[in-house]
């Protein structure tokens, strides 16, 4: 059946008035324009749906059945319309983001806080993972975007939002302590310590050519609270990003720039290849990049 929704309207018009003249002027048609969409309605379904006289319109059994399916068909439909609204309003809907930890401590409760007050009713998932893990939630559709480090990301449509530096962290009885920036090579003594292999932060520094070939004798830990703990006993330095340095603000520790102009680490925000972003999710990919030129 080819039936279109103004061809609904006019069927149920017809089947509340019980009247042609009056049902064609709600539908603003002819009566006879409307008396030929009826029976085109009922030469579709096959069967007769309006019993007629000369004064009464009315249902017969199999038009009442078709009347009640149109009813929720219709219903259905101004439901699914306002809901769109809703969406297209930000009245309603889900973003879901994957930030690197220290991207999530540092700039997401900023940019949640403002996209909440823009958008109260929009429900936000946020997941503090490393790159690795984020990467894989937006792989798998889990993330409407992910915010990772790295570089040979392309089978994601990326930005880069901060291209950001390194910093040796030691404390202040360090012999490099006083010093307003270092070479890598110069940071990358035997009591340098390091994060995970699994981390971001080592794979991009391993690459670095200060540090090629070098086996590291230093203590290896999964968590930067860890590290920070250690650095602060004085059991060795390490080098970190800049957004991570919100775990060294210690009294007796210090943060020495590495003056190296190769050693940046890019932060990226992506998404996937050749997906549209939903409204609310567009907004908060809006809210990142914000946060990031801020």
């Amino acid at each position: 059946m080819n039936i279109s929704t103004r061809d609904v309207e006019a069927f149920l018009a017809l089947a509340h008035t019980q009247h042609f003249t009056r049902a064609a002027e709600r539908c603003h048609l002819s009566q006879s324009a409307f008396s030929q969409k009826i029976g085109r309605i009922e030469v579709s379904a096959g069967v007769k749906l309006f019993e007629r006289s000369t004064r009464h319109v009315t249902l017969t059994p199999e038009g009442e059945v078709f009347a009640e399916e149109m009813r929720r068909i219709q219903a259905d439909m101004h439901q699914a319309f306002a809901g769109l609204r809703d969406l297209a309003q930000r009245r309603v809907g889900r973003v879901a983001v994957a930030a690197l930890p220290s991207v999530a401590a540092e700039w997401m409760p900023q940019v949640i806080a403002r996209y909440r007050a823009a958008n109260p009713r929009i429900k936000v998932e946020l997941f503090d993972a490393l790159a690795s893990a984020g990467m894989s939630m937006l792989r798998d559709g889990r993330v409407d975007m992910a915010i990772i480090a790295g570089e040979d990301l392309q089978e994601f449509d990326c930005r880069v939002l901060r291209r950001e530096r390194y910093f040796l962290v030691c404390r202040d009885d360090h012999p490099l302590a006083s010093r307003q920036s270092v070479s890598l090579a110069q940071a990358a003594g035997p009591d340098m310590m390091h994060l995970a292999r699994s981390s971001s932060v080592r794979q991009h520094l391993q690459a670095q050519p200060a540090l090629l070939g070098t086996h590291p004798e230093g203590l290896e830990v999964e968590h930067l609270a860890t590290l920070s703990a250690l650095v602060a006993q004085g059991l060795g330095v390490s080098v970190v990003p800049e957004l991570t340095l919100f775990h060294f603000r210690r009294e007796r520790l210090r943060a020495v720039a590495i003056r190296d102009t190769a050693l940046r680490r890019p932060i990226v925000l992506a998404r996937r290849k050749g997906r549209a972003l939903s409204i609310a999710a567009q907004a908060m990919f809006e809210e990142v990049l914000a946060q990031a030129r801020g």
